[in-house]
């Protein structure tokens, strides 16, 4: 699939990116990811041990696999190269038959070190539209002048 290229003219304060849903998170979504980070943390993939030691409701996702998911939404929306910040905040948790959906709205255009630059807040949303992720990102993009 060739990726479009986002130009800096074609971008205005409030433009939303194409949202990205991952569909029911599954136990076996997070044991992939723990081999793929190394966070093999107990609370990810024994039940008995998350319920003992301060998890409601058992195993529960690895807050930078949402991370990963905001991440592949906003460089698939704004391209890869292009970032220059990225802040993640954990607000809640991510359990299985979770659906998930990344967000994010372009809150300022301008200039800055010779680059044309959009601020954008970010989120992943449960299948409840409880916030699980807050976040920001700035990044360059290119402009039509030059390309």
């Amino acid at each position: 699939m060739e990726r479009k290229t986002l130009f800096w003219e074609d971008v205005n304060e409030g433009d939303e990116a194409p949202e990205m849903v991952k569909d029911k998170i599954t136990r076996t979504d997070i044991v992939k990811y723990a081999g793929a980070s190394g966070d093999f943390a107990v609370m990810h993939h024994d039940d008995i041990y998350a319920l003992r030691h301060g998890s409601d409701r058992g195993v529960f996702a690895m807050g930078m696999m949402s991370g990963g998911y905001l991440s592949h939404m906003l460089t698939g929306w704004l391209g890869d190269g292009s970032l220059r910040k990225f802040k993640l905040r954990f607000a809640s948790r991510v359990w299985p038959g979770d659906v998930v959906t990344c967000k994010g709205t372009v809150t300022k255009k301008y200039k800055e070190s010779g680059e044309n630059r959009v601020d954008c807040i970010l989120s992943v949303e449960n299948q409840h539209g409880e916030q699980v992720i807050v976040g920001s990102a700035t990044a360059a993009l290119p402009s039509k002048r030059s390309a």
